[in-house]
């Protein structure tokens, strides 16, 4: 993801995760209404989906890094 895409108001990993977690921990508490559940529900889909996206971003970062010849003048891709 770029970091245009990020400013654009999309979190990042580590605040979709917490975020996830969170929303995680108020649907096992319980004691919410139907529609307060499936909210959180579908907000915890979305989350999930997106740090989905950045592990994929991330998979692909370093398999085209580890892809890099060795001696191909670049320097280590880390």
């Amino acid at each position: 993801m770029s970091e245009n895409e990020e400013r654009a108001g999309r979190p990042s990993y580590e605040q979709a995760r917490d975020e996830l977690a969170d929303v995680v921990k108020r649907l096992e508490a319980g004691g919410l209404t139907l529609e307060e559940s499936l909210a959180l529900w579908e907000r915890g889909e979305k989350l999930a989906a997106l740090c989905e996206e950045w592990l994929e971003g991330a998979r692909a970062r370093l398999a085209a890094a580890m892809a890099q010849p060795e001696d191909g003048g670049t320097g280590a891709p880390f």
